[in-house]
């Protein structure tokens, strides 16, 4: 069974940073995509940005600039460094990953969340 141990969210003045984690763990399964997709109150989930073993990128256009998704695929791990945090950026940050195996193919799975919050 895959499971995703996320950390790194909290409390920052716009205009600061914060570095999310996302771990895949006890994953005998090969980890292909992985991503960070984010909720806010009364809104429904979209991606923030995503990341291929191949390192290619998708950003959200309201954080491109501001974000970077990278990953180290030797820890299936995944990071995502959240600069320029602005009023519009809080919410419930999920992480994502594609396991993929012969059997089942590819399968999706959700973290459990972390909290980012924006002061003014």
């Amino acid at each position: 069974q895959v499971q995703l141990v996320e950390s790194g969210g909290g409390l920052v003045q716009a205009g600061g940073s914060l570095r999310l984690s996302c771990a895949v763990s006890r994953s005998i399964f090969r980890i292909d995509d992985m991503g960070w997709y984010r909720q806010a109150p009364g809104k429904q989930r979209e991606l923030v940005a995503s990341i291929s073993t191949g390192g290619n990128t998708n950003y959200a256009d309201s954080v491109k600039g501001r974000f970077t998704i990278s990953r180290d695929n030797a820890k299936n791990t995944v990071y995502l460094q959240m600069n320029s945090l602005k009023a519009e950026d809080p919410g419930l940050y999920y992480c994502n990953a594609d396991s993929w195996d012969s059997i089942r193919g590819t399968k999706d799975h959700w973290g459990q969340g972390t909290q980012v919050t924006v002061s003014s």
